[in-house]
């Protein structure tokens, strides 16, 4: 019998329609949406039907509308194909806000809590940096290890008396040879520019608001650890793998902890399938928005099964090969 992993994917995987075909064909997703859009004040359902797609882009908005989908194709598994997810999978993850869907599908939160947390931790995020002062960018072809050496390099002010630092760190490690940097913008531009002079393949700014996962979120970490102080979360039904240490967490303090710090630490996708994969996850199954989770997975786990679902037609699929 194939050993599931439940991955939840994160900012990034938005696009304009997403959802909509699920609320047409099937009531529980609807019932997710409108609990989304009730909990957030808001008709984030019909920005997600219908964009514009620079305001759903907006992180307070992708990132609670994210969660709404992984959650209600969930709800659609639970009640069209009498699915339980404590039943089927032996851990969850998620990539960045996607631990919060993890989470909510395993129990920790319900919907509303999940939503309310991250419309906060969205927000918190936008304001850490005043615009325009931070900057992330991909670097392709490179290991962590690389990696952080090109930040080390790129960090210092060129001709800066005190030698000054700049922040630029590792945010995301993707794995297959894809590292994110984020930081000042300044730090992250020279660092593309000395990546690009050790021959990295490929270095690009991102088109993104803040520079996330960086010491420059640390005022949206401080707002989270308040939040979560006020919204803690329960034992989830399956241990998740957590972005900060690669590793299972269960007890409800351990992964407040672990929530707070990802907001400033490096997502470590890499390591965290790698985990999954010695814990015996043979199949890994994206619920939401987009496959960008499963095209990383498989450059890291080539030989293990991966399965995304978001729509009526990938949902049907899914039930037939869990079946």
């Amino acid at each position: 019998m194939p050993v599931h992993a439940f991955i939840f994917p994160g900012q990034g995987s938005q696009s304009v329609g997403m959802g909509r075909d699920l609320a047409a064909a099937f009531a529980p997703a609807r019932e997710v949406f409108e609990e989304v859009d009730e909990t957030l004040k808001q008709k984030l359902s019909k920005l997600m039907f219908e964009g514009p797609g620079e305001e759903l882009t907006l992180t307070e908005n992708a990132q609670p509308a994210l969660m709404a989908m992984s959650l209600a194709t969930l709800r659609v598994l639970e009640t069209e194909g009498g699915f339980r997810l404590r039943d089927r999978a032996v851990v969850v993850a998620g990539h960045s806000l996607g631990e919060y869907s993890a989470l909510a599908a395993a129990g920790a939160f319900d919907i509303a809590e999940a939503a309310r947390l991250l419309r906060l931790r969205g927000q918190a995020m936008q304001k850490a940096v005043p615009a325009g002062e931070g900057a992330m960018a991909a670097l392709i072809g490179v290991d962590l290890e690389a990696a952080q050496a090109i930040c080390d390099a790129a960090a210092p002010v060129p001709d800066a008396e005190d030698h000054a630092r700049e922040v630029v760190e590792p945010a995301n490690d993707n794995g297959g040879g894809q590292v994110v940097i984020s930081g000042h913008r300044g730090a992250v531009e020279r660092a593309i520019e000395a990546a690009k002079a050790r021959g990295v393949k490929r270095a690009m700014l991102l088109p993104v608001s803040a520079p996330f996962h960086s010491a420059l979120m640390a005022p949206a970490a401080d707002a989270m650890a308040e939040a979560l102080a006020n919204t803690p979360p329960r034992a989830p039904a399956v241990p998740l793998i957590a972005n900060v240490s690669a590793a299972k967490a269960t007890a409800p303090s351990d992964i407040v902890s672990l929530l707070v710090q990802q907001v400033t630490a490096t997502v470590r996708w890499r390591e965290s399938v790698q985990a999954m994969t010695a814990l015996g996850v043979d199949s890994f199954i994206e619920l939401g928005a987009g496959k960008v989770l499963s095209g990383l997975v498989r450059r890291i786990a080539p030989d293990v099964a991966v399965a995304a679902a978001g729509t009526p037609a990938e949902i049907e699929s899914l039930l037939k090969a869990l079946a």
